[in-house]
């Protein structure tokens, strides 16, 4: 910065139009305004967001299988792997069933769906019917479908039909096994980690067109649906924002609290990361950028390597809370009584139920569907009464397991020594990352 720049204040500051933050927030406002006055045109500007969605669709299972590789076989010790692992499965299972509690007790104190008084034997199953092509990911019920489901069938087929978790299940194995092939292994490791360098590179491109998928999903979403979509349920949906603001507030501020940090100054550091999960309703578009600030506010890189894609398919807190909520609500909308052992029942399978969901198109309602078939009480048709608003919920449900995630990540680095906790606070009252080299050099032209 040159003495005449550094004279003035602010001499040495972007444009705020350069902002990402601001072009998201600029583009939600015009999405919402287009969606109002020209609800016709709104809706066809959807086509920004498939495109931006399926661009990043594009590219996450390679940059999971890349980081998880990386992280496994560059720790080079496996038993810290191993710890790290461990540690993280074990933080995960207690988080989702706090979840899960949550969403179940609100329910009840609530009651969001008493007086709707529907007869389920009148409601059209047709509308559950595009969601038939995914039921088969589900096969299988209870632990023994559930883990048999996480192996591919081949390494291709899971980079094929993109399924995450299949990826992570066979980076894990390769990370393992390069780790166990020591020197002869380190050529593919270094390949491994170029080929990551470039796939974050290529991913940073894609999210420059982030703005534009934020019009596209904003603008159709109240063009088609518009403000008396919700008047229905709007108790459900006031209701699971809510739970979901109660959980990130209450229960991961007090997680962070325990670590040291500041929930509210940490959701400030990942505001642009969250305002477009916020828009888009997925949250594959911000995982390298989330990667990166947590390991520039001191998070350990093996440690941000293993547990963020681990926490994608494992650590889904806001879809947890959902789970539950949506079953009990369905209950009482239909006048279905519940014991006392049926809702145990509904958290015991829904703690397996709610894992691996990311990355299946409709998976709230298929594996919701999964979930009503363990309690026949339940009318599993009563899912057309939340179809409508599942895509409104569906943002917080991203925003809620992103916010989870990253939570998560610091937690366990915390815990098992990884995290820099002077660097955090110090930057989380900064409230930005510093730059990259290669984040400088394009600012500068």
């Amino acid at each position: 910065m040159t003495a005449a720049a550094a004279a003035v204040p602010g001499a040495g500051r972007k444009p705020i139009y350069t902002s990402l933050f601001a072009q998201v927030v600029a583009m939600l406002v015009l999405g919402v305004v287009l969606g109002v006055v020209a609800p016709s045109f709104a809706q066809g500007l959807k086509f920004f967001s498939d495109v931006f969605l399926k661009l990043v669709s594009m590219i996450v299972a390679p940059i999971v299988f890349c980081v998880v590789v990386h992280g496994i076989a560059g720790a080079g010790d496996l038993r810290k792997v191993g710890r790290v692992g461990v540690k993280a499965l074990i933080y995960f299972e207690l988080m989702t069933t706090v979840a899960l509690a949550l969403g179940v007790i609100l329910a009840l104190v609530f009651g969001p769906g008493h007086g709707m008084n529907i007869d389920a034997s009148k409601l059209d199953a047709s509308a559950l019917t595009r969601f038939a092509d995914n039921a088969h990911k589900l096969k299988g019920e209870g632990i023994g479908g559930f883990l048999l489901n996480i192996v591919p069938s081949t390494a291709f087929d899971a980079f094929a039909r993109n399924d995450v978790l299949q990826v992570l299940f066979f980076a894990v194995i390769f990370g393992v096994a390069l780790a166990l092939v020591g020197e002869p292994g380190k050529p593919v490791v270094k390949l491994v980690d170029a080929t990551a360098t470039v796939l974050f590179r290529a991913m940073g491109l894609i999210v420059r067109v982030a703005p534009l998928g934020v019009l596209g999903a904003v603008a159709f979403t109240v063009g088609k649906y518009g403000a008396g979509s919700l008047q229905q349920l709007v108790s459900l949906v006031v209701l699971f924002y809510v739970a979901v603001a109660i959980f990130v507030i209450v229960v991961l501020g007090a997680v962070m609290r325990m670590v040291g940090l500041n929930i509210f100054k940490f959701l400030r550091y990942f505001r642009e990361e969250l305002m477009i999960v916020l828009a888009t309703a997925s949250s594959d578009a911000v995982l390298p950028q989330i990667m990166r600030k947590l390991e520039a506010m001191g998070v350990e890189e093996e440690v941000v390597g293993l547990v963020v894609p681990t926490g994608y398919s494992f650590n889904l807190d806001a879809f947890s809370i959902y789970l539950t909520l949506a079953v009990v609500f369905i209950a009482q909308a239909t006048n279905t009584p519940l014991s006392f052992g049926e809702l145990l029942l509904v958290l015991g399978i829904s703690l397996v139920t709610s894992k691996g969901a990311h990355g299946v198109p409709g998976s709230a309602i298929v594996i919701l569907a999964a979930t009503l078939n363990a309690v026949p009480a339940i009318p599993a048709i009563g899912l057309v009464l939340v179809l409508s608003v599942d895509w409104f919920v569906g943002m917080a449900r991203a925003l809620g397991n992103l916010i989870g995630n990253c939570v998560a990540t610091v937690v366990i680095a915390a815990w098992d020594g990884a995290l820099d906790k002077d660097r955090a606070r110090k930057t989380l009252d900064a409230g930005t990352a510093p730059e990259t080299p290669e984040e400088a050099a394009i600012a500068a032209g």
